[in-house]
């Protein structure tokens, strides 16, 4: 019996659907999914099988044109996980096409992959624009770079998104799986929790705060009874930010709570006590420790 395993790297703007098409092919939620742009922080690997080949997804965060450090750390990250893996995906939407941050990943494509490296390309919601248009589409991609397969897929839907796993894990080279068989992320789970508990803090803090924020699992206990105690701390940026966090007698971190720790029983398979608390941290996108619990490295910030 042949086995495969690698490392497969997705990369893309903002939105394409990295996070959503990560979970898909894992089967279950590893990665933060919500409708912000740029919420994925640490290059989260979610671990599939298909068939003999064990396929590491690397879920890169979007790449942008970086303003600020943590911008800057998070574009690192996310050539840094392009340049490691063995196969790339860059990840388009269909009806926003060839935009000029399409363009851009594509002028750096060559640069920041090595001719080892197979580049496929996937266009994703292709349910939101008709054939011709998809089919041109497709036509002025491959005419601009030289993919190796390109797959029309819905990541939400699960339309094509089969046909691109079994051509990845085809594609692996032969060795031996590098996890194990029940492993599905290789981040620790204090971080997958406060991945989780930071979606659901984006989701409820619509317009507010989608940067401002971070959250770190600051405590971990396994009880006799099979149950865990997580205490979690959302960090922000300032005073004002607390009080939004904490919302009128504190009802919006409170329903975080409940969300968080529905999400995280539900993955973890037991019962799950959640405490939250609330801090300011002025600075807190300038400390190097804050970048390390995000699985980012605070150097990359200074490029």
């Amino acid at each position: 019996m042949t086995t495969r395993a690698g490392f497969v790297a997705l990369i893309g703007e903002p939105n394409a659907g990295k996070s959503t098409l990560t979970n898909r092919m894992v089967g279950a939620k590893v990665s933060i999914v919500t409708h912000k742009v740029q919420t994925t922080r640490a290059r989260i690997r979610g671990i599939a099988l298909e068939g003999e080949a064990q396929i590491v997804f690397v879920d890169t965060p979007g790449l942008v044109r970086p303003r600020r450090r943590l911008d800057r750390a998070m574009v690192a990250a996310a050539w840094g996980g392009a340049a490691d893996a063995d196969i790339v995906v860059l990840l388009i939407e269909a009806h926003r096409g060839l935009t000029d941050g399409v363009k851009a990943i594509l002028d750096a494509l060559e640069a920041r992959t090595n001719p080892r490296q197979k580049v496929a390309l996937a266009i994703n919601k292709i349910d939101k624009v008709k054939a011709e248009a998809l089919l041109k589409l497709t036509q002025d991609m491959n005419a601009a770079y030289p993919f190796v397969k390109t797959f029309l897929i819905s990541a939400e839907r699960g339309h094509g998104a089969q046909d691109l796993k079994a051509w990845l894990g085809a594609e692996l080279p032969e060795g031996p799986w590098l996890y194990p068989e029940d492993q599905i992320a290789d981040l620790p789970m204090r971080m997958i929790a406060a991945e989780m508990t930071r979606e659901k803090c984006t989701l409820r803090l619509h317009q507010e705060l989608p940067y401002e924020l971070t959250v770190e699992t600051e405590n971990w206990e396994e009880r006799d009874d099979g149950s865990v105690r997580i205490d979690q701390v959302i960090f922000v940026a300032r005073d004002g930010h607390k009080g939004i966090v904490l919302g009128h007698k504190g009802e919006t971190v409170k329903a975080i709570g409940q969300q968080a720790r529905a999400e995280i029983t539900e993955f973890l398979g037991r019962k799950v006590h959640l405490f939250l608390t609330v801090r300011v941290r002025a600075n807190w996108l300038d400390e190097a420790e804050r970048y390390g619990e995000m699985g980012l490295d605070f150097r990359d910030g200074n490029a």
